[in-house]
């Protein structure tokens, strides 16, 4: 059985950093971190493949960088220059299958996290 655990939420001022690390059972297939913000669907944020490729959408590009330690199962996702736009919760996920790039649709993704929630003033 696969768990994840998300911790590394919290509160920070717009422009400020916050790191989420996510400790699973072990996967080597594709994991991604997604959010959801109040009243709005869940979307895809950052996702990394078995070899460290990594694929990121929207306006997290150059700000976000997501990262895995294999030999700690652990995924992460240093966030700097954050904006009161990141506010939500935010789910690391692990893909259902082997994929050769991993894909941002969350309907690829099986197993999930509980969250943990990010808030972002301005």
């Amino acid at each position: 059985q696969v768990h994840l655990l998300e911790s590394g939420g919290g509160s920070v001022q717009a422009g400020g950093s916050l790191r989420l690390s996510c400790v699973t059972s072990g996967s080597r297939y594709c994991m991604g971190w997604f959010r959801q913000a109040p009243g709005k669907e869940r979307e895809g944020v950052a996702f990394i493949g078995i070899s460290d490729t990594t694929t990121y959408t929207g306006s997290v590009k150059g700000r976000f960088t997501i990262s895995r330690d294999n030999a700690k199962n652990t995924l992460y996702l240093q966030m700097n220059d954050m904006q009161h736009e990141d506010t939500a919760m935010y789910y690391c996920a692990i893909a259902r299958k082997n994929q050769f790039a991993c894909m941002v649709g969350e309907e690829e993704y099986a197993y999930w996290g509980q969250g943990t929630q990010v808030t972002v003033s301005s």
